[in-house]
């Protein structure tokens, strides 16, 4: 089967309009788990051990569980309990809860990067703990953390294909839809391809820049 480029072009315009789902549903889940990692972080810390160690095993829990699961779960399960979302802001509560418990990791290890003696020092100086985050050790974080940070945007924008089995109209759900219906698989496939290569290497363009805003080699 030859490529047809006139086909390509005439269905351009849906894919695009399908790619700002993606876009949408990525950059809020994004946000939320940037903000997610580090509410998980201060629980991770709280000064009651019984928090501290329910939130580790919820984070081990969701990170060694797939994330068709758990949109799954979100979608089908918690109705039952009351809670019921639509097919977009489930799969943007699953990405962001799920991301946020690998950046909480993140935030983690790039925490315990700092020496020792500069919460030794502070708390010698009388320092609150909230300014010697804020003000000393966040800081000295971000420039760890940007590039793990930037590694899963990019994975997130591959993950948002999982949505289609909750029905959302994301690209690759908007793709079959069009291979189905026209029985050519070949362009619609192709140009998903092309589109989230552009998405990926933009967010990775962007994530450059903040590297370099951040002094990151």
């Amino acid at each position: 089967m030859m490529f047809d480029w006139n086909f390509a072009f005439s269905i351009l315009p849906d894919l695009v309009k399908a790619s700002r789902i993606t876009i949408i549903v990525t950059s809020a889940s994004f946000f939320l788990a940037l903000i997610g990692g580090l509410i998980i972080l201060g629980l991770r810390f709280s000064k009651h051990p019984l928090i501290s160690k329910i939130v580790a095993q919820l984070v081990d829990f969701i990170r060694g569980t797939p994330l068709l699961v758990q949109v799954f779960f979100i979608y089908y399960i918690t109705p039952e309990f009351g809670l019921t979302l639509g097919p977009i802001e489930t799969g943007i509560l699953a990405l962001s809860v799920h991301y946020s418990c690998y950046m909480s990791e993140a935030y983690r290890s790039a925490m315990f990067s700092i020496p020792k003696g500069q919460w030794e020092a502070a708390r010698a100086l009388g320092l609150k703990p909230q300014i010697v985050f804020s003000k000393i050790i966040w800081p000295q974080m971000q420039p760890l953390i940007v590039p793990i940070g930037g590694s899963y945007l990019v994975y997130m924008f591959k993950d948002t294909p999982i949505l289609a089995a909750i029905t959302v109209r994301e690209l690759l759900q908007v793709s079959a839809q069009i291979g189905a219906d026209n029985f050519r698989y070949m362009e619609p496939l192709t140009i998903v391809g092309v589109l989230f290569l552009i998405m990926s290497m933009a967010a990775a363009f962007i994530i450059r820049r903040i590297e370099r805003a951040v002094k990151i080699p």
